[in-house]
């Protein structure tokens, strides 16, 4: 990778990264302005302000503006409002790069929402401050800061609610064009451009979109007040220990130390924090994380979630003390492993991620001299000699295996090579699912999840995702990133699957985070398709023979995907390896005992999920209708109607079954409702239906496997490999795609709700045809 940075005639920073093993490109402008700098009168000016970019603009219209053009593209596209700075970002194709920049730099500079735009859009971030306001965590986290002195800006309210921000009100509309002309100008923003392209093909792309920015200097932001940290001014919960430390006089490089601290203190190798917490079984999850970070003055968190044996206050001295030993410890050898994290980590990272990292001013790099200062500052109120007999970790053999020599080997059965990830992408994946019938399944699979845990987390220091997930009667251990590193993890993977370490059998389950209701129906709904199992788990005691029996019985399948061939006899012989029976599984039939699901949901927000299953052989047909209802159906639900915040319409492929997955969380409406709404939708784009031969060119543009990402091209085949596919293609893909006809597009929305599974945060009776019948696929 090479990188260069430059500024604008006008004023704007500029960061440009050449990543040649990209296949995709991102863009994100960082602006040094946020919701502390917004008037005190007007909270929730800047979060509204953010909403508003996404109206359109005189350039271009709503559906043409960058949200629905990175849509379109099968890109990501986000923005995000924090204390002193404001984000916005996108990835998308090569092919659509030029198109987002563009987009991106005009809304930034030439906002234009009209006051009818305005009231809708305070509605949605109505909806959002309540969803927040019913949120546990979000809640937590309020009162916590509430520790921090009256003054502190971080003790007020800045989301911004249908109360706070008086559209109608001129003082409103002048302070809102106010601080766009203060913040939104070329000397207080930073671009970045990240993609395979040249250095000079990318300066040229900034050059050109980059100077519509009107000419600025940057402007320094106004100092917070002292934090004036106390003790926390709410109850420790109980099973929580929550530690605040502030600081005011940090050396420049804080946010690269409290990024350091953090990969040290979630380390959970022997003599560290976290081992400690866990020999004593006192943990059960950890987070640290940054509050607030501006200039000197920072706000750090560290959450200890505990069982209900643990004392608190030996865990936070257990805490205090780890930090004196860091103080006092030689950091020179860290750094240097921190170092190998960090350029494994860059390796791994796709352009969007890289794009974030530059705007913020935080590429992936050890601690320079700046960085090692700010670190003794954070570490220097922790002067007392460290009482327990902690020590460094070692360094991680994941940062550097490779392939050993291994005899010819045949591929065991039930393992399929898939060719759709070419191995010069340097990225492979390992795929392993098996069907288990035993009653014990439930209870087994969390001793396998605490054995796995540690390594789950060397993999990810190591960026290496592995993944170990159930569902009903189905297990997954997925694992993906650099071959090399992959075959090593999946051996010791399979290894601690056979023969959990004594003490994993004793382990506790730990707690799950509250979910809002729209991802609590997105987490139950595989297992409504595959077909849920009800009924007490049984009392016996289990141990290791429980798991013997279980792996005896169990049938499974695997994929491998983007190695070369002069690795698959290693392949082979660790696949070998795999416990139970290999073979094709059977196949999986959802068997839920009607199409409305009740799923139950604390108080709350509504939320439905609509899972419409696609018939065999319409997956072109499928993608292309989920493709073209996407913008007409957030159109009318989210920006029109204002039903929530969360509205989605996707083709998703769940368990090898492939369908449309239509979602709302809403405050005001029921199920019923969004159902009804859902329908209007579907039935006006099918009234309205016309031949899009630009859709499909662009749809099938997405699915070229130089422009998709790695793991969508690996998750791509095994989801056809789930769905019976011996030999799936994408080229097969795009030509079905180019294929569709408006006819087959009007025949597939009409039936759409045809044998539709529905999830729903409320019993309801009577809201189907009487013609509905149950969700079932083979």
């Amino acid at each position: 990778m090479s990188c260069a940075h430059l500024t604008l005639p006008n004023g704007l920073h500029v960061t440009l990264r050449h990543a040649p093993r990209l296949k995709r490109c991102a863009a994100a402008v960082r602006v040094r302005a946020g919701s502390h700098d917004a008037p005190n009168a007007w909270p929730g000016l800047a979060h509204f302000l953010e909403h508003l970019f996404f109206l359109g603009n005189p350039r271009f219209a709503i559906d043409d503006a960058l949200m629905r053009y990175v849509q379109r593209q099968g890109g990501q596209v986000n923005a995000s409002t924090r204390e002193r700075t404001t984000d916005f970002f996108f990835e998308v194709p090569a092919a659509a790069f030029e198109g987002g920049i563009e987009r991106l730099c005009e809304m930034l500079a030439n906002p234009q929402a009209d006051r009818a735009q305005q009231l809708r859009e305070r509605e949605v971030i109505h909806a959002e401050f309540i969803a927040w306001a019913r949120n546990p965590e979000a809640q937590r986290q309020h009162a916590l800061l509430q520790s921090v002195s009256a003054q502190h800006p971080l003790s007020g309210f800045h989301a911004g609610n249908r109360y706070s921000l008086p559209v109608p009100d001129a003082a409103f509309q002048s302070a809102l064009q106010a601080f766009h002309q203060r913040y939104y100008q070329a000397g207080q923003m930073t671009l970045s451009l990240v993609g395979p392209q040249p250095l000079a093909t990318l300066e040229a792309l900034a050059m050109q979109y980059g100077a519509v920015f009107a000419p600025g200097q940057p402007i320094e932001q106004g100092p917070a007040p002292a934090l004036q940290l106390r003790a926390a001014r709410v109850e420790q919960l109980p099973g929580q220990r929550d530690v605040l430390l502030g600081y005011e006089r940090l050396p420049a490089g804080a946010a690269q130390a409290i990024a350091f601290l953090d990969t040290w203190l979630s380390d959970t190798r022997p003599g560290g924090l976290l081992a400690a917490l866990r020999e004593r079984h006192w943990l059960e999850d950890f987070s640290f994380s940054a509050l607030h970070q501006f200039a000197a003055q920072a706000l750090l968190h560290a959450r200890f979630k505990l069982n209900d044996a643990a004392p608190a206050d030996q865990v936070e001295d257990l805490f205090r003390d780890w930090l004196s030993f860091l103080r006092d410890a030689d950091l020179t050898a860290l750094n240097s492993e921190y170092a190998r994290i960090q350029q494994s980590r860059a390796l791994a990272a796709g352009a969007l991620e890289l794009a974030r990292r530059d705007s913020s001013g935080q590429p992936f790099s050890a601690l320079d001299a700046q960085g090692l200062a700010a670190l003794q500052g954070l570490l220097e109120p922790f002067t007392e000699q460290a009482r327990q007999p902690w020590r460094l970790p070692p360094a991680e053999p994941l940062l550097a295996v490779g392939f050993s020599d291994v005899p010819a080997t045949p591929t065991p059965a039930g393992v399929i090579h898939s060719p759709a990830l070419p191995a010069v992408r340097q990225y492979g994946v390992i795929y392993l699912r098996w069907q288990v019938r035993s009653a014990l399944r439930a209870r087994l699979w969390r001793v396998l999840e605490g054995a796995l845990r540690p390594l789950v987390e060397r993999a990810t220091r190591a960026s290496v995702e592995l993944q170990w997930s159930e569902c009903e009667h189905l297990w997954q251990l997925r694992c993906a990133g650099s071959p090399p590193a992959v075959v090593a993890v999946v051996e010791q993977a399979l290894a601690l699957l056979r023969l959990p370490a004594a003490q994993d059998w004793s382990a506790g389950s730990g707690t799950e985070p509250a979910l809002i209701p729209i991802r609590l129906l997105l987490k139950q709904l595989p297992g409504y398709i595959v077909g849920r199992a009800p009924g007490p788990l049984p009392t016996c005691l289990i141990a290791q023979p429980e798991l013997d029996a279980l792996w005896q019985n169990a049938r499974w399948q695997g994929m491998t995907c983007g190695f070369t061939e002069a690795v698959q006899p290693a392949l082979n012989a660790l696949l070998a390896q795999v416990p139970g029976q290999p073979g094709m599984a059977e196949p999986i039939t959802g068997d839920a005992t009607g199409p409305w699901q009740h799923v139950p949901l604390p108080e709350g927000e509504h939320a439905l999920l609509v899972f419409c299953p696609a018939p065999p052989g319409s997956e072109a047909v499928y993608r292309l209708l989920a493709h073209r209802l996407q913008g007409p159906f957030y159109q009318r639900l989210r920006v029109e109607l204002q039903l929530g915040y969360a509205v989605f319409s996707a083709l998703r492929q769940v368990q090898g079954h492939t369908g449309l997955l239509l979602g709302v969380q809403s405050p005001k409406a029921d199920p019923a409702q969004i159902l009804e709404h859902m329908r209007c939708v579907v039935a006006g784009f099918t009234h309205d239906l016309t031949d899009d031969a630009e859709a499909r060119q662009a749809l099938a543009a997405q699915f070229h496997e130089p422009d998709m990402g790695n793991a969508d091209v690996a998750e791509w085949a095994w989801q056809a490999r789930l769905a019976g596919s011996d030999a799936p293609s994408l080229d097969t893909l795009r030509q079905q795609l180019l294929a569709v006809t408006a006819q087959q597009l009007e025949h597939a929305a009409r039936h759409l709700f045809d044998n539709a599974l529905y999830l729903a945060s409320a019993a309801q009776g009577g809201l189907l045809p009487a013609t509905q019948q149950p969700f079932s696929q083979v």
